[in-house]
């Protein structure tokens, strides 16, 4: 296939584009001057050239006026747009020029998906949560399908193997327990910004998110009998959002998703904060971040270079899914395991189908299972590597790009 891609400078584009190349597709690269989700002229200008050929550009430039059905006629340069997460507005120029797009969302929540333009004809829509797939089901978006996240076997195959040869073979560990990853105590914790919320509504909120921290793998915000439908309605009085009118965004959706990043910011500091009195606690994540004590801050790891060494070379690495995520695998699943490393995650619905819990990596079912199973595989070695190998095993079999792929390119047929 001839795949137009559009980069962004997401972390995981050069993973993905090798892969194509691998299977042995052409793959071109573009950017965009991108400041939100309108098709600007300038967009659509870049995308029509792109797409069409300069050839129908100068034709354009002579003055022959063509209506969108014109378009349809002409031999496109590509196969299809492909991008990872869902961008309206490309979609929308790719729908003007009849070019078949795929966009293979990784960030939940993801609210472009609210876009009304989600049911353009030439959209294919890959979500790797379940329940969010079934969501835009129910909601009447016919372009939607489902696909888990995937890896570069390749890559990190051949970087375990250097990184082991480096040691003879013999594993040298930089940490004990380790998590990669956003705190969200930062302006992304929209729930405690909003300081004017009734004492009645507050309180009730604060109850069911200190309880929600308890319980891994069930989100206790859909379900009306914990927290009711009356008081979602009641948050939307207090939290406003500005509606322009191009999306339907789902606003009860929104409210639930600030009090699932709450949890969020909640459950990951007070796990670091418990694993940090009693084990040799270390955190990558963004500046700004505040300090928890007992846990040793190292800043940003680099996703191609430092994290999967970081991975690798971590006796235990933890997985504290973001609440959005209601049932998926997340990214960071996937990327400990193909680096090499033991996990230990939260339950999670969809990482128990695809894993054996144990085997491959081990679940955790509540905080306190979490810190007592740390402290267990901290002392069996053999077992945490017994596991690690499994869980890289089953990786590259099943979530290697080069599997997910074809199936993912294949949907434009």
């Amino acid at each position: 296939m001839r795949i137009l891609y559009y980069d962004w400078d997401e972390f995981n584009g050069e993973d993905c584009r090798d892969a194509m190349r691998r299977l042995g597709h052409q793959v071109d690269v573009f950017k965009l001057d991108m400041k939100g989700f309108e098709l600007t002229p300038q967009i659509d200008e870049k995308i029509r050239e792109l797409v069409l050929g300069k050839n129908i550009m100068n034709a354009g430039d002579n003055g022959n006026d063509e209506d969108e059905s014109d378009f349809h006629s002409y031999h496109l340069q590509y196969d299809l747009l492909f991008s990872f997460d869902f961008f309206p507005n490309i979609s929308e120029a790719c729908q003007k020029y009849n070019m078949p797009y795929i966009s293979w969302v990784f960030d939940c929540p993801h609210y472009t998906l609210d876009s009304h333009l989600t049911n353009n004809s030439v959209n294919r829509i890959f979500v790797f949560d379940k329940l969010l797939y079934k969501r835009l089901l129910d909601k009447g978006v016919n372009t939607v399908k489902y696909s888990p996240l995937g890896v570069n076997d390749v890559r990190l195959s051949e970087l375990c193997k250097k990184l082991d040869g480096e040691t003879d073979g013999n594993m040298v560990y930089e940490h004990d327990v380790c998590f990669l990853g956003n705190l969200y105590d930062n302006e992304y914790n929209f729930y405690d910004q909003v300081n004017y919320l009734p004492p009645e509504l507050k309180g009730y909120t604060d109850a069911v998110i200190k309880a929600q921290e308890r319980v891994f793998g069930q989100d206790f915000f859909t379900e009306e009998s914990i927290y009711p439908y009356a008081k979602i309605i009641e948050l939307q009085k207090y939290i406003k959002f500005e509606q322009s009118g191009k999306y339907e965004i789902d606003y009860d959706g929104v409210m639930l998703d600030i009090l699932r990043k709450k949890v969020t910011v909640n459950e990951r500091h007070n796990i670091l904060a418990e694993m940090g009195k009693r084990f040799d606690t270390v955190l990558y994540t963004m500046p700004g971040t505040a300090p928890i004590e007992g846990v040793c801050n190292l800043g940003v790891a680099s996703y191609l270079e430092k994290m999967p060494k970081v991975f690798h070379r971590s006796k235990v690495n933890l997985n504290i899914t973001l609440r959005s995520i209601l049932s998926g695998i997340p990214l960071r699943v996937l990327d400990i395991l193909a680096a090499g490393g033991f996990l230990i995650t939260n339950y999670q619905a969809e990482i128990a189908q695809y894993f054996t819990d144990g085997e491959e990596l081990v679940m955790a079912f509540t905080p306190e299972d979490m810190i007592q199973k740390t402290a267990y595989y901290l002392e069996h070695e053999d077992e945490r590597k017994e596991i690690a190998i499994n869980g890289q095993k089953k990786v590259f079999k099943e979530f290697a790009y080069t599997r997910l792929l074809p199936e993912v390119l294949e949907a434009i047929y």
